[in-house]
């Protein structure tokens, strides 16, 4: 019984302290760090992967746009105009599929030279074009004495003229459709004026604009407190030195420069690009019209696609920090009557 009372009363086996107890820790501090470093070490590795894709796409696609580019160029050097359209529409079509994984300055370059070509084939368009032939023009009878002068015709509405200095991408060939320096007006061109048009408005001031078409560019310069709404454009809009505006846009490649308290409702295939702008907000393409479903059609543009909040601003290069110049336009606060 002594020896049984003995055994239950036996201390218990100490806990290891100090030297012994640093001993047992040791190596589960190792451990850990062990798989940190690991880690770390698979994270670099991923990232420098990632890295030679990216290098690797954008070699691809350097390769592929210069081909591209030199065939649009030869095609318009010999005057093949329908077939550089094309290339040049694939030209588009493959900076804007590509826009995710090159450097912003790669994607201006793309834009910029997209934007010079378009200008060229509009020049080519108009230097092809043939000749007016020549023809007397009769001389207006004079009234006779006495006789009321008969009423004059009401003067056509004012083209948009370029002016001194054209905006970036902006044709020097065949003059645009479109309205120039109207003040307080009901603007509105209809399909068959717009059909595959460059169109510029220029120099407006407090008027509603409505573009029910499908025209190939659109150039909106020098506006204030204007409203755009334009049909699909199927290649390339430029907005240049507005302020004040709301415009309803859907095209392939949408260009903000020197603006600034505009709210756009966008449906854009590539990433819209803002330079020199503040204070503009962005929202998804809203706005429709009998036969819009038709012009999307006939202007290539894919419904599905649309980077309407995905916007690259060239003054913005910080990384980590949003953009200050542009927002999102909350959605209990955007438009959704358009009448």
């Amino acid at each position: 019984a002594e020896a049984v009372t003995a055994t239950a009363e036996a201390p218990a086996q100490p806990q290891p302290q100090g030297p012994a107890m640093c001993a047992a820790v040791l190596p589960e501090r190792l451990q850990r760090r062990e798989a940190e470093r690991q880690q770390g070490v698979e994270r670099q590795r991923q990232k420098k992967e990632a890295q030679v894709v990216r290098e690797e796409q954008s070699e691809f696609f350097l390769a592929e746009f210069g081909r591209e580019r030199e065939a649009v160029e030869s095609l318009l050097a010999a005057g093949a105009l329908e077939e550089a359209a094309a290339r040049l529409q694939a030209l588009q079509k493959l900076l804007t599929d590509s826009v995710r994984f090159l450097a912003p300055y790669e994607v201006r370059q793309g834009q910029e030279t997209v934007g010079r070509l378009q200008g060229d084939l509009a020049a080519r368009r108009q230097q092809l074009q043939p000749k007016k032939k020549f023809a007397f023009r009769s001389l207006k009878k004079e009234a006779a004495p006495g006789s009321a002068p008969r009423p004059a015709e009401p003067a056509p509405p004012t083209p948009a003229a370029p002016g001194p200095g054209l905006a970036e991408g902006e044709a020097g060939g065949e003059a645009p459709c479109g309205f120039n320096g109207a003040r307080d007006a009901e603007l509105e061109l209809g399909p068959a004026e717009l059909r595959q048009r460059d169109v510029l408005l220029a120099g407006l001031r407090s008027c509603r604009v409505r573009l029910r078409g499908n025209p190939n560019t659109l150039r909106v310069r020098d506006c204030r407190g204007c409203s755009v709404l334009c049909g699909p454009v199927s290649t390339s809009v430029l907005v240049d030195g507005c302020s004040d505006c709301l415009l309803a846009l859907a095209c392939q490649q949408l260009r903000t420069h020197r603006s600034q308290g505009c709210r756009f409702y966008v449906q854009v295939t590539s990433r819209a690009v803002i330079e020199c702008c503040s204070n503009v907000s962005f929202a998804p393409y809203a706005w429709s019209y009998p036969g819009i479903e038709g012009d999307f059609e006939s202007s290539g543009l894919n419904r599905d696609s649309n980077n309407w909040n995905l916007v690259d601003d060239f003054d913005w290069l910080a990384m980590d920090k949003p953009s200050p110049n542009w927002s999102l336009i909350p959605e209990q606060e955007r438009i959704t009557c358009w009448d």
